[in-house]
């Protein structure tokens, strides 16, 4: 099994809460996703460089070389 690991080269674990590194727009949406937004919870997925998570009321995947783990 392939290790998920954020940024900075952290392992993430499920139900970690992780902070944007930079501004993502969604495809296929209106929702801009500004740096530094804290997301609580996240989920692994199949492959190692995406988590899933829930913003907003949405489920999206995001790429894990965006993210950084929140102590």
């Amino acid at each position: 099994m392939d290790i998920t690991k954020d940024s900075n080269g952290t392992v993430l674990t499920e139900g970690d809460s992780v902070q944007l590194i930079k501004t993502l727009k969604v495809k296929g949406s209106s929702i801009t996703l500004k740096m530094g937004t804290t997301v609580k919870n996240i989920r692994l997925t199949s492959d190692p460089e995406e988590v899933e998570c829930r913003v907003d009321k949405s489920t999206l995947v995001l790429k894990t070389c965006f993210l950084k783990k929140k102590n």
